[in-house]
């Protein structure tokens, strides 16, 4: 019989597979400067959506992975501190309920006021794909961005 005082052993929700096994592997094998990298990454699954972990390593300083729950990275950031290559990991909390927990580990991430291609060069990826990335995605820093028309202005 189960009692309110009884607790049912709890199951891990993360777990970590082989790399190849991620949903964005293919998304990453394809923009690394160093692919090599893949052979010590790991796939970490939540529920059924396996995504993947990139360790540091030639230009590659720094990475992450995004959770909704804390829980959810608390227990990766136990299960990567066994992996080597994910160096100096940490756990970023985020206060806000539409923004995502985080496990990150390398050096710190360049300032969120950087250009796209100094995020891609930390994250280790190819010159050609941050000259890819950067064409399609026009960045205008927010003091040249236009004002917004309003309606009431003369």
């Amino acid at each position: 019989m189960l009692t309110a005082a009884a607790t049912l052993p709890r199951r891990p929700a993360v777990f970590l597979r082989p790399a190849a096994e991620a949903y964005d592997y293919e998304y990453f094998r394809s923009r690394l400067a160093e692919p090599a990298l893949l052979a010590d990454a790991v796939a970490v699954r939540v529920f059924r959506a396996p995504l993947l972990a990139v360790p540091v390593g030639g230009p590659r300083r720094g990475g992450y992975v995004s959770f909704d729950l804390l829980t959810h990275a608390t227990e990766t950031h136990a299960l990567l501190a066994e992996y080597p290559g994910f160096p100096r990991l940490r756990v970023r909390w985020s206060p806000y309920r539409d923004t995502c927990h985080t496990v990150e580990w390398g050096d710190p991430a360049p300032d969120w006021r950087e250009d796209d291609a100094v995020f891609g060069r930390f994250y280790g990826y190819s010159e050609a794909a941050i000259a890819a990335f950067t064409r399609r995605h026009h960045q205008t820093p927010s003091s040249a961005a236009p004002e917004p028309c309003s309606p009431t202005a003369p």
